[in-house]
């Protein structure tokens, strides 16, 4: 980290205004918004950053400003550099850094949206989140929002993009769709057979997270972050629990941390397993689909029994886990691994074998590596384009450090290779449970947190089942929270499925799509 403040020092010596080093792997740098852009792209090209998340927040109560702060993850080192510039309230506005940083796109709309604050010089500054029907000159995430206030909504604009040309004709899908898929609308432009565009309107299901979780005690804000996501129950709920224990600064208990890294890869297996299925059920491949959901349906059944619900909630809590879910489960858990592995190995080999399936997942929905590192691909996707980066290893926490487990890496980019990876993780994860039982001492489980200082702040992580999660916490008056920024993998995701459809024919798209296999509900907040 030394190294990086000093090549910032030594590149910027007039423009860096001051830093500070926060919970040892957070490097905090204010600088003035004119320079934004410039750092920005030298973290990028220089020092082989990720733009990672990028939000805003009113601090008006504490300086009389906005804040913007441009979260990058310097991989290859294990830590974040944090970049903070202020705006004044008289003139709400930034630059734009979407033109030589894709993967800043939907960050900027999202703060225009929900901030009033105006990326300049942003090529596509239409609604992210209203679909052109809320009102001008209402900001719900400034504090001044009135919550209970009903507005009136606008006409809705039609303003998707068009491409234009001879027998180019577009096919809209959604936002309803069959069945109890969660809602989102996508624009298939066609030339021929070939989808040659497709963007995808999202936010149908916004549920107001981030403002619901404003003044909320930490203790009830747990609960919000557990409802993010179905699926992802407890890998949001793990990245919440982890940013406030770093502003409290305290280290789990060593079986708490275990005791975790357990459900987290419980988790991912089931979720994988479900993915797979999917996929299957896209292609008409019926006996594999039935199999993988029956060992879907194995893993939910042994979460119910070791915890009590089959979502994991109610496991985590700040400083350790609620109670000692583990205790004298250790010989049920490895017989359940054992029989889910047993019949996953014969399963993969019958899919393996089936040349009709794997005509059909080859060479289908490739995203390359390059679209994948300017969208910061995240999860399975990512590594299936040969971006080889997981939370697990690049920042280690609950006690992965003291594991050795392999990240799986393919690069076609393909429906093949995400299943692949999918597949290679599910048995990594049995691995990573069945030595976590051999590691785990006895002890206590959960550790007080006590009173946190007000406008503290930490960044809180996990390795979702779809990849890579960023959580910011800032801390309020007595023990509430300010500002609860969240980014699930979906968000990043998204653009990298509209990138992998083009060129493919739309009867591939619900293969394609649930390769992803992303969330509305993530996504949407």
């Amino acid at each position: 980290m030394q190294a990086t403040i000093d090549n910032l020092k030594h590149t910027f010596p007039e423009k860096l205004n001051t830093y500070h080093i926060q919970h040892t792997n957070e490097l905090y740098l204010e600088i003035d918004p004119i320079n934004i852009q410039e750092f920005c792209i030298h973290l990028q090209k220089d020092l082989e950053g990720t733009l990672v998340s990028l939000f805003a927040n009113d601090e008006r109560q504490l300086n009389g400003n906005f804040a913007l702060y441009y979260v990058w993850a310097i991989r290859r080192s294990g830590f974040f550099v944090v970049l903070k510039t202020q705006l004044k309230p008289d003139n709400p506005v930034f630059q734009s850094i979407t033109t030589p940083i894709y993967a800043a796109n939907l960050y900027e709309r999202e703060i225009k949206d929900l901030f009033g604050l105006i990326p300049e010089g942003h090529p596509d500054p239409r609604d992210l989140c209203f679909h052109g029907n809320w009102p001008q000159d209402l900001y719900p995430l400034r504090k001044d929002f009135d919550t209970f206030n009903q507005p009136t909504h606008t006409k809705t604009i039609d303003d998707f993009q068009r491409v234009a040309g001879e027998g180019v004709y577009e096919i809209p899908v959604g936002p309803v769709h069959a069945g109890i898929i969660e809602p989102g609308h996508f624009r298939f432009s066609v030339a021929g057979e070939p989808i040659i565009n497709l963007e995808a309107r999202l936010h149908y299901v916004h549920k107001g997270i981030e403002k619901l979780a404003e003044g909320l005690s930490i203790d009830k804000c747990l609960y919000l972050s557990e409802r993010i996501s179905g699926d992802e129950t407890f890998a949001n709920s793990l990245a919440y629990c982890h940013a406030i224990e770093k502003i409290a600064g305290i280290e789990l208990s060593p079986r708490a941390a275990y005791t975790r890294l357990v459900f987290a890869e419980l988790e991912r297996l089931t979720s994988h397993l479900g993915d797979l299925a999917g996929i299957c059920v896209d292609v008409a491949y019926g006996f594999a689909a039935y199999q993988f959901r029956m060992l879907r349906g194995w893993c939910y059944i042994l979460v119910e029994e070791l915890a009590h619900s089959r979502f994991l909630r109610n496991i985590n809590t700040p400083g350790g886990v609620r109670q000692n879910f583990l205790h004298n489960k250790e010989k049920q858990i490895i017989d359940a691994i054992a029989r889910i592995k047993k019949e996953l190995n014969e399963t993969v080999k019958i899919l393996k074998t089936n040349a009709l399936f794997i005509d059909r997942i080859e060479n289908t929905g490739i995203l390359t590596i390059n679209a994948a590192r300017d969208l910061n691909t995240v999860g399975p996707p990512g590594r299936a384009s040969g971006l080889h980066f997981d939370l697990r290893k690049n920042f280690p926490y609950s006690n992965y450090n003291l594991l050795d487990f392999q990240i799986p890496k393919h690069l076609n980019g393909d429906v093949n290779c995400r299943i692949n990876v999918k597949i290679e993780e599910c048995y990594i994860s049995m691995e990573i449970i069945l030595k976590t039982l051999e590691l785990m001492p006895q002890g206590e489980t959960i550790r007080r947190i006590g009173n946190l200082d007000p406008y503290q702040s930490a960044l809180g992580y996990s390795e979702a089942p779809r990849g890579e999660n960023i959580h910011w916490v800032m801390t309020g008056e007595n023990n509430t929270i300010y500002r609860y920024k969240i980014r699930t993998p979906s968000f990043c995701n998204w653009p990298a499925l509209c990138w992998a459809v083009n060129g493919n024919i739309v009867p591939d798209f619900p293969l394609i799509n649930k390769s992803f296999n992303l969330s509305y509900a993530g996504n949407d907040l």
